[in-house]
């Protein structure tokens, strides 16, 4: 490996070393470069090591307890988060499950001992990966944009990805010219699961042009371009909404003047302000294919959505409350026209 990599990989990952850290390593290539290079590259702030054991495959323990050792060699305390103790494991969306529960138990570990920094060693392999798997789903500009390399966790915990902008491959040759021994993990060539399969697409991909360093510029230009919607949606609901005692108002014909992509991010945060929950982006374009038009007609209009009742008058007034418990529990988009 040449010595620019090798800067670059200390050099992504010196500035995340003033402040108390928890890495998450697995002990694969990437992750074992990670704990590796801080410990080369130890700053003033504190440094802890956790592996979460899943309990997915019966060598995950004495994996686990390899990356420990590691660690200790390096000076470096390490814990072991083990998820459903009790092997209850969900039989459908395993992968998903298994995330959430690795972030629980990463944030709460950070918190336990004062970790501000929960760092991981995502790659641009893992962002291409991510920006094809939302290219399939159908994502817009917030889900194309992948992985952010700075993320709030709230409670005082930034996540924080230094490697995001480092190919995998560079990681595995940091680690092998310094002979430092890492895993594999037979999941991640698992055809069961969707990442796996696309990951076996994406040479082929390569080949046509569409390579992971398309694929991360994609994620890249798409979080500018979220974010400068999002900042136009944030200034538009100063402007529009005005908070009561159990209601939100918005003024709708505003509303309905601005750009859709806009005008759906106003509607979608002023529900999270007034307390609804985070929803698909396919059912919010719904609502606002049937409310913006009402709105530009002068059309009363009444749906529920997310847990909350949204009136509409024909002044074009949108009063925003939480949907009685019958018309909550029977779903969206089901009272119709006022």
């Amino acid at each position: 490996m040449s010595g620019e990599e090798h800067d670059a990989l200390l050099g992504a990952l010196g500035p995340q070393l003033t402040e108390p850290c928890l890495l998450a390593v697995s002990g694969g290539p990437d992750s074992t470069a990670l704990m590796h290079a801080a410990a080369a590259a130890r700053g003033p702030a504190a440094l802890h090591v956790a592996t979460v054991d899943h309990g997915l495959r019966p060598e995950a323990r004495e994996e686990a307890g390899a990356v420990a050792r590691q660690a200790e060699a390096l000076g470096i305390p390490h814990a072991i988060l083990t998820w459903d103790p009790d092997g209850s494991h969900p039989g459908t969306g395993i992968q998903a499950a298994a995330r959430a529960a690795r972030y629980r138990l990463l944030a709460a570990h950070a918190a336990e001992i004062g970790a501000k920094r929960l760092l991981t060693a995502h790659t641009r392999d893992d962002q291409a990966e991510t920006v094809l798997m939302r290219l399939c789903a159908g994502s817009g500009p917030a889900g194309l944009a992948g992985m952010r390399v700075e993320r709030n966790l709230g409670g005082g915990l930034t996540l924080a990805r230094p490697f995001l902008a480092l190919s995998k491959a560079a990681l595995v040759a940091w680690c092998d010219a310094r002979g430092i021994a890492y895993l594999r993990d037979p999941s991640n060539s698992d055809g069961r699961f969707a990442r796996a399969r696309l990951r076996r697409v994406l040479p082929l991909l390569a080949e046509e042009g569409l390579t992971a360093e398309r694929l991360a510029r994609l994620a890249d230009r798409a979080a500018r371009d979220d974010a400068a919607l999002g900042q136009a949606a944030e200034d538009a609901l100063d402007r529009l909404a005005s908070p009561g005692e159990g209601a939100w108002s918005l003024d709708g014909r505003a509303l309905a003047a601005l750009p859709e992509a806009v005008a759906l991010r106003v509607l979608d945060r002023a529900l999270e302000r007034a307390g609804a929950p985070a929803g698909r982006l396919e059912r919010l374009e719904r609502l606002g294919a049937t409310l913006l038009p009402a709105l530009q007609q002068g059309r009363a209009l009444r749906r529920t959505f997310r847990g909350f009742l949204i009136a509409a008058d024909p002044q074009g007034t949108i009063r925003l409350t939480p949907a009685p418990p019958r018309a909550a529990i029977r779903g969206d988009d089901l009272l119709g026209n006022g």
